[in-house]
């Protein structure tokens, strides 16, 4: 206990920020990457005029709330104010549409990952690139807009991810780890770059438009794992830190996605391993040694954090309808007086369901709170639709 009340006085513990569909957490770790403190908030994306979105209020009183809870766990276990970091990482959900105009101001509100309103210029793109572009991917958002005549895309100076919005604020430096990166636009695996072959073609498609600003200059820059991403500022700090005490100065890695938080967790960052991350949505990736041969479209390519081509199956709806299942068990529970985490919550819940039939009964439950672009389904209101679909599917195969 003493030594990890010096570690944390010291400076010397590491902190990694990671916002999911659902929590945003926090964890401190020491030298020997042992978790010593944590901390989590609790958040859901809403529909708001056929968007699915965070707003700007909802990600930063959630990370300040989520870095407080940290403090009060370092405080409740070890005695002391955390003020001093060593280095801070951190990652959320990839994909989206953040943009900004030159003032920094956000132009529209956040379209996440989740939305699927973007198929036209997803299909148009993966023809002009002749590589599969999926409809959650940034350059989608960014040519769908384009392809509206949304009034704001000439007024852009910028255009990012969640996490590379994030670490912007705290650091000043618009960047994106490779990961995130390849989930905004294509990567060269060769260059650990934006394709720069596509970003030709894609500037040339636009040219007739006559934008003041050019493709290439509203990227975040493309940094791989380890490379020098700034550091923490005075503003990022308070930003952080409602109470002031943080200090400044602490580097911050390249922000990345949750495929890079996934691969890391499951030591699959290698070439020839892989893993699959269920969360809101789920996705199987492998690292690849080589590029595909030709494209599919259910295929996303994306990208390690040191910049190796992945794989990616990936599927809008995993969680959501046990979310709301486990959601209801605990209701019920303090309905009686009995009071839960909702980690003992899930805990339990799983354990027990080890011991049902593994066919569950025969029961399939078919998710579609949101849109499901694998299986050509737009709304998450198609349920009956998309239940047909993929049924008429199977059985006709």
């Amino acid at each position: 206990m003493s030594d990890m009340k010096n570690l944390i006085e010291a400076g010397k513990a590491v902190l990694g920020l990671e916002f999911g569909s659902t929590r945003i957490k926090a964890v401190l770790i020491d030298e020997a990457h042992n978790p010593i403190a944590s901390g989590s908030h609790e958040w859901e994306n809403r529909l708001e005029n056929g968007i699915w979105t965070y707003s700007l209020e909802d990600i930063w009183t959630g990370l300040q709330d989520c870095y407080s809870d940290l403090k009060k766990d370092v405080k409740e276990k070890y005695g002391i104010e955390l003020t001093k970091i060593g280095a801070i990482g951190f990652s959320a959900m990839m994909h989206g549409y953040m943009a900004f105009d030159k003032a920094g101001e956000l132009l529209v509100p956040f379209r996440t990952w989740r939305n699927g309103i973007t198929g036209e210029a997803a299909a148009k793109l993966t023809e002009l690139f002749n590589y599969n572009i999926p409809q959650r991917w940034s350059i989608a958002h960014l040519y769908q807009a384009i392809l509206n005549g949304e009034a704001h895309v000439p007024e852009i100076t910028y255009f990012t991810t969640l996490a590379g919005y994030i670490h912007w604020k705290l650091t000043g430096e618009k960047v994106l780890g490779v990961g995130d990166a390849s989930g905004m636009f294509p990567i060269d695996p060769e260059t650990k770059n934006y394709d720069a072959v596509m970003m030709e073609k894609f500037q040339a498609l636009i040219d007739e438009k006559n934008y003041a600003w050019k493709f290439a200059d509203i990227l975040p820059k493309v940094l791989v794992a380890g490379e020098n991403a700034g550091c923490l500022t005075a503003e990022g700090a308070k930003l952080l830190d409602v109470s002031g005490a943080l200090e400044a100065g602490c580097p911050i890695a390249p922000p990345e996605g949750d495929a890079g938080t996934g691969m890391a967790a499951t030591n699959s960052v290698a070439q020839r391993t892989g893993n699959v991350s269920a969360g809101t949505s789920i996705f199987g990736m492998v690292v690849q040694e080589v590029n595909l041969k030709n494209v599919y479209e259910e295929i996303d390519l994306v990208t390690t954090p040191d910049g190796s081509l992945v794989g990616m199956v990936h599927a809008n709806n995993c969680t959501s309808d046990l979310n709301a299942w486990v959601g209801l068990f605990k209701q019920c529970l303090e309905s009686f007086g009995v009071k839960v985490s909702g980690d003992e919550l899930y805990g339990t819940l799983y354990r027990k369901a080890l011991e049902g039939d593994a066919d569950c009964g025969g029961l399939l439950s078919y998710g579609f709170l949101s849109g499901e672009n694998i299986a050509k389904v737009d709304e998450g209101d198609q349920c009956s639709f998309a239940l047909l679909r993929v049924t008429s599917t199977w059985l006709t195969s």
